[in-house]
């Protein structure tokens, strides 16, 4: 059961936690949906903000939020950035088998103190019973299940222990709401995610998938198709990017390509070692390398949100590894470059690969590459494609981002066209799907069509005047038109809807376009860089911006996008805040960050505006310093009276690590408090000196990497905290 554990607004609590205005899209309405105590189901786009919808609810609620992700690198990358909000080490756990026996009962001990609001569970942790045992001694908020899709056989990723997810629920006991979350679902993946978490009646939330920002193209996979590769990048000096591979060869071979011909890249796959992977990935979070080269393996951890490239050297198996891929790119809104290279070859080698798998299995994963097969092939809107798919009309005629409606391709009358196919489905009782239906329409006698005897139908050969390449579009763009509905569920069957009963009955002129065929396209890219969002923002200024926060993310040694996103330096090139009390109007810009990396970008800006004599919006709002509440004042008040800190805790109904919330809040927000009367009484002197001068020297203000550093087994979570207060009071303030 979720409860609150304080009074604040939604809106409220979005700024001070995470320094943003306002929600994006559903967002809000997915977190009261949570806090009420209903289950939901949310499909949300890559960038749209899935995880605050479970972050902040459960930063607001009694006990501990299970969240269920399948990726250890997207669990540590989630933990990490809770705690770089200025939130305490202990607010978020990861429980995986990454860890060891000693951080574990770490883990276990704020789990059981009630420190933890966030525990990140692999599915495969989840199962195991000292687990589920442990599980039903905390108090559980509500459970959140990240990449949804995992649970479902039609899903681009699934993963069998997704599915036990359920039942494992039910032995915990708790009586708790569940919300599942993710990027790309079908209908039918929807439906299989909401029967096997019981889910039947949870409220449905689904954000557009459109990505406006998006640029989407299919190229002509040739011979050269490294140095088109090549050339694109080239083009995009200093520009973050990613190529995605379908085998680790492959990725190997390319990224060495990529490094002699003077690309800074790094590879990244599975068969790396762990610490390879990790020291890779950095270095593209840190802007060492400019190129990742991968496989699908890289990717669903990783939150940076400039990518402006993302190239597939190989077709994906599926429209939705496709869109996941590609989603990946321009997740700040601002320039997403998607470039894939098609050739029929590699849907050949990726059939080849399912032959000894169940027939079941073939038969979702053929059908999965027919779509995307289809997807590329087709000359309709990219965008509208897309949309489609995964259920949802687009309106546009042109979306202006894709090379389909940029450079279309030849359109024609298709009344009699769509007629005959929509007649051939008809007379083959409804039962085919879309291959079949082209293969009786071209006259071409399969081994299907034989036994089926359908060369014995009227429609038989009627259209062999035309390729079957033509009609596979005809087919695509009457599911599109809503004339034929596609069944999934039974594996692509196609059905006339009403709309298409009533083109038969009454047919009218209505205009198709012709295929790609790739084996003769061998167009120049068109992704022109003029797909960048205007936004208003001063660029030379933005430049400078970026090229200082990279200086100091090496001084920090952090990714350059902890210290400011793309998005928040953009506001600053519009806003030009002087004073670090602007710095909180600025988007994604909180008290805690503006006071910890401020100081030298408003300096900056400051210079900026005087040497080149700007004049700065009159609407800039300069915000006071906020009165402190009655509890901050009760804290500071007796603690210059050196109360003991239980004291404190137990007169205001506050577990101790609430009180140490609370002091290192103040404390962030500039006031000094002197809390050495109570750490000389509680704390050995050695450990007070020796975590002291592990903060002097280290990289971040981690608990978690502190009690790493120093020793899990020697140095408890509240002692390094205390220290920390101490250090940053005496340090920082």
């Amino acid at each position: 059961m979720v409860k609150k554990i304080d009074n604040i607004s939604l809106q409220e609590a979005l700024k001070n936690i995470f320094g943003f205005n306002s929600f994006k899209g559903n967002q809000k309405k997915i977190i009261e949906n949570l806090l009420d105590n209903k289950d939901a189901f949310v499909i949300m786009p890559t960038g749209g903000g899935k995880s605050l919808c479970y972050q902040l609810p459960a930063m607001m609620s009694e006990g501990t939020a299970i969240i269920i992700s399948p990726l250890i690198a997207l669990m540590k990358n989630q933990v990490d950035a809770l705690r770089n909000f200025g939130s305490k080490g202990s607010i978020a756990h990861v429980l995986n088998s990454t860890l060891s026996r000693a951080e574990i009962k770490a883990v276990k001990s704020d789990l059981t103190q009630g420190k933890t609001k966030l525990l990140y569970v692999a599915p495969e942790s989840l199962t195991k019973v000292e687990n589920v045992e442990f599980l039903k001694t905390i108090k559980i908020s509500f459970y959140a299940i990240d990449e949804a899709h995992c649970i479902s056989e039609w899903g681009h990723d699934f993963r069998t222990d997704y599915r036990n997810i359920r039942p494992i629920i039910q032995s915990i006991g708790q009586k708790a709401p569940v919300i599942a979350l993710t990027a790309t679902a079908t209908v039918k993946v929807q439906q299989d995610i909401m029967k096997n978490l019981e889910i039947a009646d949870a409220n449905v939330f689904k954000s557009s998938f459109d990505r406006p920002n998006l640029y989407y193209e299919v190229k002509p996979k040739t011979r050269n198709v490294i140095k088109d590769i090549i050339k694109f990048i080239s083009e995009r000096q200093g520009k973050s990017g990613i190529v995605y591979c379908l085998s680790r060869k492959k990725v190997e071979e390319v990224a060495e390509v990529l490094r002699v011909n003077g690309i800074k890249a790094a590879p990244y796959h599975a068969g790396l070692d762990a610490k390879t992977r990790k020291e890779n990935q950095d270095k593209f979070l840190m802007e060492d390398v400019d190129v990742i080269v991968a496989t699908i393996a890289f990717g669903m951890g990783i939150d940076k949100p400039d990518i402006r490239y993302v190239i597939h050297h190989d077709i994906p198996k599926s429209i939705e590894g496709y869109y996941q891929e590609t989603g990946r790119a321009g997740r700040d809104g601002g320039e997403g470059i998607c470039v894939a290279f098609f050739n029929e070859k590699d849907i050949l080698k990726l059939e080849k690969f399912m032959k000894g798998k169940p027939v079941a299995e073939q038969e979702v994963a053929n059908q999965l590459l027919t779509e995307i097969t289809s997807y590329a092939e087709s000359s309709i809107c990219r965008h509208k494609q897309l949309l489609h798919y995964f259920g949802e009309h687009y309106d546009k005629d042109n979306c202006g981002a894709c090379d389909n409606c940029l450079h279309p391709k030849e359109k024609f009358e298709g009344k009699e066209y769509v007629l005959k196919v929509l007649n051939c489905v008809k007379e083959s009782k409804q039962l085919f799907k879309s291959d079949h239906i082209a293969n009786i329409i071209v006259g071409k006698l399969s081994s299907d069509v034989e036994a089926m005897k359908h060369d014995q139908l009227s429609c038989y050969g009627s259209g062999e005047y035309e390729s079957k390449k033509l009609w596979s579009a005809v087919i695509k763009q009457c599911v599109i038109e809503d004339f034929l509905l596609k069944e999934v569920e039974n594996y692509g069957v196609l059905k006339i809807t009403d709309k298409g009963y009533a083109f038969m009955k009454k047919p009218h002129e209505i205009t198709l376009i012709k295929n790609h065929d790739y084996d003769e396209e061998n167009k120049e890219f068109e992704a022109a860089d003029s797909m960048g969002k205007g936004n208003g923002a001063d660029k030379l200024l933005f430049g400078m911006l970026k090229d200082l926060r990279k200086k100091i993310s090496q001084k920090e040694n952090l990714p350059p996008f902890v210290i400011f996103q793309d998005p928040s330096l953009e506001d600053m090139a519009i806003q030009f805040p002087i004073e670090i009390s602007e710095l909180t109007n600025i988007t994604g810009v909180g008290k805690g960050k503006a006071l910890k990396y401020g100081k030298p970008f408003v300096e900056f800006i400051k210079s900026y505006v005087e040497e080149y004599d700007i004049t700065r919006p009159d609407d800039l709002i300069v915000k006071t310093v906020a009165n402190k509440s009655a509890l901050k004042i009760y804290i500071i008040t007796n603690i210059d009276k050196k109360i003991s800190l239980d004291d404190i805790a137990t007169a205001k109904n506050l577990t101790f690590s609430e009180l140490l919330d609370e002091i290192e809040s103040i404390i962030s927000s500039g006031t000094k408090l002197d809390v050495n009367y109570y750490i000389n009484e509680n704390v050995d002197e050695y450990h007070i000196e020796e975590i002291f001068d592990y903060f002097m020297e280290a990289e971040t203000d981690s608990i978690q990497d502190a009690l790493v550093e120093l020793g899990e087994n020697e140095f408890s979570e509240d002692e390094v905290r205390l220290i920390r207060m101490k250090f940053m009071s005496e340090i920082g303030n």
